[in-house]
């Protein structure tokens, strides 16, 4: 019986195993969004293999967007019904087999279908509604910190991977590429993923952040009275979610981030080529980018588990709605790098900051469907924006309206996330709410 008990014990006693979990979620974004990322490093030579226009090569990435939505809910069910390991396995494992597909394909049309459903579908079960679904469940004090840590994958993803791809198109070709990145993520990502991550911290007979107690208080003894946060709006099913503001303001809000941060990972390194800056300067101004927010991910996390996640997240898109003010008002060279700048200080600090926000406020019962909702939102929005932009480009062969358009979309997102009422909703700032004693329950029940 000793040796039993001492178990749990002995881990709380060393590095926190949440961390661990983190680490294998951060390498799996770090090669799953890494490498769709790298999409737009590849259109011009698409263009030239396969004949067809900016647009045509749009649909593929806007299909993806749009597929990789809808399946968001979905995965999120699963994550919820049979815990995210499975879900995440599963997904890295089609990702990476896609990703190897791509390398195939004969033609644009093949190229929609192997990317735009395969691939995009498959990377709805790795980033973000089943990783963050995972993340929440192990972290509460520290959530916004392990979630940011989790998002600086992407981050550095885009940081390597996207000028890694661009090499690799420079020595090899696009085909050799896409081989290259699939290989990585079956070879490394997935072995990783399966041998550390775990579901739940009850799993392993833990409790969130490491406590010696649960947080809600359930391990309390025979006759002791418990306590515990109540979020207000903590939901028994997905649906009433929508009764209340807070769930249609950050939709709102981030199907915004979907539509700005798909127009830069399609037509980012296209734009650049109608301002004379070489793909390679291109993602490497890319992976500026990334390297930036991965620092801003950092702090934007650490900070927003010590003030309101709302204030963090409005400030955040009026950022980047400076870095596309950039692209439309400055030359070429300086908007570039300006953009990558400005841009890098907001890029992915809108994932932890809506998890967390939408964790807080609706707890945790049906989180995975419900980070699935918003992400779908998320990505509905981008792939509309992505086949538009296309369009755009090739009437006027100029992507300033589509920029000016997302600057505003950025200052009206930035008003919805400060709207809302976080300290009103969010189980962080609600009193302990005394129950009675366990004891006494349990004989009301008898």
């Amino acid at each position: 019986m000793a040796d039993r008990t001492s178990a749990p014990q002995e881990r709380r006693e060393g590095v926190f195993y949440g961390w661990y979990i983190v680490g294998a979620l951060f390498f799996a974004t770090f090669v799953g969004v890494g490498s769709r990322q790298g999409f737009g490093v590849f259109v011009e030579a698409w263009e030239e293999d396969f004949g067809v226009s900016v647009g045509a090569i749009s649909v593929a990435a806007g299909v993806g967007w749009v597929v990789n939505g809808l399946v968001q809910p979905f995965f999120g069910r699963l994550t919820d019904a049979f815990g995210g390991r499975r879900v995440l396995a599963f997904g890295l494992l089609a990702m990476g087999l896609g990703t190897l597909s791509i390398a195939a394909v004969p033609n644009v049309y093949v190229l929609i279908a192997v990317y735009g459903f395969v691939v995009s579908a498959a990377a709805g079960g790795v980033f973000p509604t089943p990783a963050s679904s995972v993340i929440v469940r192990w972290f509460q004090r520290k959530r916004g910190t392990a979630m940011s840590m989790v998002a600086f994958g992407g981050s550095a993803g885009g940081l390597i991977m996207v000028p890694f791809a661009a090499y690799l198109l420079v020595i090899a070709d696009w085909r050799t590429a896409w081989l290259v990145m699939g290989g990585i993520i079956l070879l490394l990502g997935l072995p990783l993923l399966v041998t550390i991550v775990r579901s739940d911290p009850a799993d392993m007979g833990l409790t969130q952040d490491g406590d010696d107690e649960p947080a809600d208080g359930t391990a309390a003894g025979h006759g002791e009275s418990i306590t515990a946060r109540v979020a207000p709006l903590a939901t028994s099913h997905w649906r009433e979610s929508y009764r209340s503001a807070p769930m249609w303001q950050l939709s709102l809000a981030y199907s915004v981030c979907g539509v700005t941060t798909a127009i830069i990972a399609v037509h980012f390194i296209r734009w650049a080529s109608t301002e004379d800056i070489s793909p390679g300067t291109a993602a490497l101004a890319f992976g500026a980018l990334m390297a930036i927010n991965g620092l801003g991910l950092l702090v934007v996390g650490t900070i927003s588990d010590r003030m309101q996640r709302k204030n963090l997240l409005g400030a955040v898109y009026l950022i980047r709605g400076l870095a596309f003010l950039a692209l439309v008002v400055l030359p070429g060279v300086p908007a570039l790098w300006v953009f990558a700048v400005v841009g890098g200080m907001s890029w992915l600090a809108t994932v932890p900051l809506t998890n967390s926000l939408a964790a807080d406020v609706y707890g945790l019962r049906n989180v995975g469907v419900l980070n699935g909702l918003i992400m779908m939102a998320h990505q509905l929005a981008g792939g509309l924006a992505v086949i538009i932009a296309g369009i755009v480009f090739d009437i006027w062969d100029t992507y300033d309206p589509v920029f000016a358009a997302s600057a505003i979309f950025l200052v009206l997102a930035g008003l919805i996330s400060f709207a809302i009422r976080e300290r009103r909703y969010s189980i962080r700032y609600q009193p302990p709410v005394p129950a009675a004693p366990v004891a006494a329950a349990a004989s009301d029940g008898d």
